[in-house]
């Protein structure tokens, strides 16, 4: 049986970004997906956005969202995942939310955000023409950025991939235990795995596989969130997000968004339930969405409403993220990153091969990252898209599950 420097569970953004971060240092490293696709639950359901943290409230989440905003760009440009900087306006419609803006300008300098700052009506709409003259004023964020969210991930596994990593799709993790020699014999669908260490980043079932260690300090409480997609405009509707002004730290409320291949997006609610896989669209919410997002951008009232889709966000009891490192145990878990898996996937992952060397005390088994590899220096990988939406990559087939991906790669026969 082959021993791993580590064994990580779940194929969503953030098992692919520490896979990629563990394997470019040197980890042999195995990536465990239940899913016969990666990138098939809570990830194949977010908005496409990377955050700056303008708003983020929470100590590690901010952190984290901080790391990331020197990590990000370069690391869409090296893979060539599209994406583009748009910025956002957090708009105030009513003179309550107009008296708010300066204290979301102040809370965003007191972050690191310090190119916040609020804006005039008469600025705002020359920022965005087709945005409703119904707006009183804005703050703008000029970092937030749109991203093909699928594509990120993919990339990252295909990397580890090429590079000595292995990935075991419809490989469900069940059990498992420390060995007297404190190794991790894990029992999967697909047979046991032998690991020096185990990172749990099993997204919606974070809290059942941390069962496998000890018992979970967290509980997942699924939060559906509803879009509607919008069919791309000859011109540009929108040159950026639109955000509301919050209600609350914890919901960031509607937002009518550009993607990347420039379909018009409006959502997410944010609707609490017990199941972890119903992921269905309702026509009353939809409608509503609908509404809000032609009431925004007028000029929407001509446009035709292309596909509907549902994301599940990991929540739990607590708004920041569970990253706990059990230094005796050899197991470090990722847990609860509700909304902001896509903006600090990559500082996760380096916080996560941080504490594998700083706390777990492993070193890698190559010492020399990628070097031994066939195809160390390759320059661009092969890509393109068949019909039945499947992205082909150097002999390698991956679904394309994300509905934003989809819209937006099938219309575009090669990358």
């Amino acid at each position: 049986m082959e021993r791993y420097d580590v064994v990580v569970i779940g194929g969503g953004v953030i098992g692919c970004a520490v896979l990629h971060e563990l394997t470019s240092h040197g980890y042999t490293c195995v990536l465990c997906e239940k899913n016969a696709e990666l990138v098939d639950e809570a990830s194949s359901g977010n908005s496409g956005m990377a955050h700056t943290g303008f708003d983020a409230h929470q100590f590690r989440e901010l952190q984290l969202l901080k790391a990331a905003r020197k990590l990000n760009t370069n690391v869409y440009r090296k893979y060539e995942v599209p994406h583009k900087m748009t910025g956002a306006v957090l708009v105030a419609w009513n003179q309550d939310e107009l008296a708010k803006l300066p204290g979301i300008v102040r809370q965003s300098h007191l972050v690191g955000v310090t190119d916040v700052r609020q804006i005039s009506q008469k600025a705002l709409r020359e920022m965005e023409p087709h945005l409703s003259h119904d707006a009183l004023g804005a703050v703008i964020i000029p970092g937030e950025t749109v991203v093909d969210p699928w594509l990120l991930p993919i990339r990252l596994a295909h990397d580890a991939l090429q590079h000595g990593a292995q990935i075991f799709r419809n490989c469900k993790v069940t059990d498992g235990y420390q060995t007297t020699t404190n190794d991790w014999l894990l029992t999967t669908t697909r047979g046991q795995l032998l690991g020096k260490a185990v990172i749990n980043c099993a997204g919606l079932y974070g809290d059942e596989v941390e069962k496998i260690n000890k018992e979970s300090s967290f509980q997942i409480m699924p939060r559906k969130g509803q879009f509607a997609i919008f069919e791309r405009s000859p011109k540009e509707l929108l040159n950026g997000m639109i955000l509301p002004v919050p209600f609350n730290q914890s919901y960031k409320g509607i937002i009518v968004f550009p993607t990347v291949y420039g379909n018009i997006v409006v959502g997410p609610t944010a609707e609490d339930q017990e199941s972890r896989i119903d992921r269905s669209t309702d026509k009353e919410t939809i409608d509503q969405l609908v509404n809000y997002a032609r009431k925004t951008v007028p000029a929407l009232r001509n446009k035709n409403v292309i596909g509907t889709y549902a994301g599940i966000r990991p929540a739990t009891q607590a708004k920041d993220y569970h990253l706990i490192t059990h230094k005796n145990r050899s197991w470090i878990t990722v847990g609860g990153i509700r909304s902001t898996g896509v903006s600090a996937c990559l500082a996760i992952a380096v916080h996560v091969k941080d504490e594998v060397i700083d706390k777990l005390k492993i070193q890698p088994s190559n010492n020399s990252p990628h070097s031994r590899s066939k195809v160390a220096g390759q320059q661009r990988s092969s890509i393109r898209v068949d019909p039945k939406g499947h992205l082909l990559m150097d002999g390698y087939s991956y679904k394309i599950t994300h509905p934003l991906s989809r819209a937006g790669l099938l219309a575009k026969p090669k990358l």
